[in-house]
């Protein structure tokens, strides 16, 4: 991400995710750089950091227990990141979906990955499906409703 003047900086962070993305700015990368101007502070909702990449359940989750695992270094999607960077994010993810499965006892977790847009950051989504929820891909455009944290489960995802 380019470096910004502390004059750009204001303007910009009046601007939502959608209109950074337009402007070509990764709200990913600028969240990060701003300490939270677009997304506020999820610091209650990461479940784990390292210097390759992140993992975080969804401040506006399609359902309890949706995370996302996303990379620390921007690239647009699966296609530009290294090798090594794609094999961590699934072993990672098939990790998440089995501790998620167990901890919100959901009967699946889907993997999907959908970055798109002209400033996307690349990032895998664990979406999980109840029993009492239909099967097939609308589980992917299930409406978003509001996080409710739980610290038990979040505590239990960390460990």
């Amino acid at each position: 991400m380019r470096e910004f003047t502390q004059e750009e900086l204001k303007k910009l962070k009046k601007l939502t995710a959608a209109q950074l993305t337009d402007n070509g700015i990764c709200p990913t990368c600028f969240n990060r750089l701003t300490n939270g101007a677009v997304y506020g502070d999820e610091s209650q909702m990461k479940l784990y950091e390292d210097g390759d990449i992140y993992c975080m359940l969804v401040p506006n989750p399609r359902a309890d227990g949706h995370a996302i695992i996303g990379t620390m270094t921007h690239y647009q999607d699966m296609s530009e990141a290294p090798h090594e960077i794609n094999e961590k994010i699934i072993r990672f993810s098939k990790y998440m979906m089995t501790l998620i499965k167990k901890i919100y006892g959901c009967e699946r977790v889907y993997l999907c990955t959908m970055c798109d847009g002209p400033a996307n950051h690349y990032h895998i989504q664990l979406i999980p499906r109840y029993a009492n929820e239909k099967r097939g891909s609308d589980n992917f455009v299930k409406p978003r409703k509001q996080y409710v944290h739980d610290q038990g489960k979040v505590d239990d995802l960390r460990r």
